[in-house]
This record gives structure tokens, C-alpha cells and sequence, in this order.
């Protein structure tokens, strides 16, 4: 959950020894080199810390090298169903005109918010190093959701049929659905069908400092 503290610092002028006191020339090459180090060395590796290695802070560039790592596209490619349903449109002699939907032509490429490929990233690592257990899923979807600025954690019933179900106590944001909608990412185990739902009005219950209590109705 958190990151080694590492010191990035480096003192090259403890390698001054106490007879150079007095050689101002080669204090001033040793104090130039020192500010060279502080700028190259110790703001770069913490600038990786944060940009690259933490997938929580991590930056466009970050999110790419991740997502190499991971094995997960961080862009939606969408490619043309035209051909799989009837497109509204003024084709030859009218074709369809009418009596389709609009649909998309050619293949094309949705970009990803910034916070979308960090969610995709640590989604797909929580995937990854999940032993697929309801308790560990769920502390894995709370500390990802939370650390996300979601107001509340989704959590997994298990159907105890081989299916599990991610119950979303709040009306998922557009930006999310489009992420749940094109990747396989939500922590399961392997053989085991999962489906999501999402809870669009307040619940009856006992959640931290009663939450909800005598504001909601039963749900399921």
C-alpha cells in the first residue's frame, strides 16, 4: 500500500577532505557538480517515484509503461458495426433510411481520461494478485474505489453457483460504465461468470455512522 522511503540524495561534498578547505576553486567545481546531482539525480528519481513506479499518481507516459507491463490496452478501439445491425443513413437508393439506428463507420480509437487508465491499471493489478476470495476482493475494490474519490466501495455477493455479482451502491458515472463496458478487469476468480449491478437509491442499513438508516428502503 505504500512505497519504500528511499534517499535519492547525493553528498558529493563529504568528499572534500579538511586540507581543500581553502581551495575555493575546487569548492566552487565541487558545489556546481553537487547542484547538478540535486537537479538530475535526486529530483528525477523522485519525479519517477510518483510519474511512473506509483500507478496512483502515475502519468500519461506512467499509465503506458504500466500498461505494457500489465498486459492492458489503456485505449478503447471501436471498430465498425455496420455490418452486424441496420445503420440510419442515405446510402444507395435510401438503403435503410428509416429503419436503422446510427452506428460507427469505420474503426476509431476513444481516448481515456487520465483517472480512467489509473483505474484501469490498478484494477487489472488487483486482478492479477487476487486470490479471487470475497473478502480479499472486497478489500481490494474498497482500497481501489476510496483511493479513487468514489464516495462508496463497490462489493461482491457470491452466488455460490459459480457467479459472482459487484454491487455498486451508487449510480455508476458515464466515464466508469465506459471502462466496465469494454474490459474484463474486475478481480474474479478463473471459470467464475461476474456481473454488476448498481444500487440507483438509498438502501436501508447500518453502514459507518449509520448511514442511510431510516432514509432508505430494503433492496437487493
Amino acid at each position: 500500500m505504500k512505497n519504500q522511503q528511499i534517499d535519492f540524495s547525493t553528498n558529493i561534498l563529504q568528499a572534500l577532505l579538511w586540507r581543500f578547505n581553502k581551495a575555493a576553486r575546487l569548492q566552487s567545481l565541487l558545489t556546481a557538480k553537487q547542484a547538478w546531482y540535486d537537479t538530475n539525480q535526486t529530483a528525477f528519481w523522485s519525479s519517477w517515484l510518483t510519474n511512473i513506479f506509483d500507478i496512483r499518481t502515475a502519468n500519461n507516459f506512467g499509465c503506458t509503461v504500466w500498461a505494457i507491463l500489465l498486459g492492458v490496452p489503456i485505449t478503447i478501439i471501436q471498430t465498425p458495426d455496420y455490418l452486424t445491425k441496420p445503420v440510419w443513413g442515405f446510402g444507395t437508393y435510401h438503403r435503410n433510411f428509416n429503419r436503422g439506428n446510427f452506428a460507427i463507420q469505420k474503426t476509431s480509437a476513444i481516448p481515456l481520461t487520465l483517472e480512467q487508465k489509473r483505474l484501469i491499471l490498478q484494477l487489472r493489478y488487483a486482478q492479477l494478485i487476487s486470490r479471487g476470495t470475497v473478502t480479499q476482493t472486497n478489500a481490494l475494490l474498497k482500497y481501489i474505489f476510496n483511493a479513487n474519490g468514489f464516495p462508496f466501495a463497490p462489493y461482491v455477493l457470491d452466488g455460490l453457483d459459480m457467479t459472482m455479482k459487484v454491487v455498486f451502491p451508487f449510480a455508476i458515472p458515464a466515464a466508469l460504465l465506459l471502462v466496465l463496458n469494454n474490459y474484463d478487469i474486475l478481480p474474479r476468480p478463473d471459470g467464475v461468470k461476474l456481473d454488476y449491478v448498481q444500487l440507483a437509491r438509498p438502501t436501508f442499513g447500518f453502514g459507518s455512522f449509520h448511514r442511510n438508516f431510516n432514509r432508505g428502503t430494503f433492496a437487493s
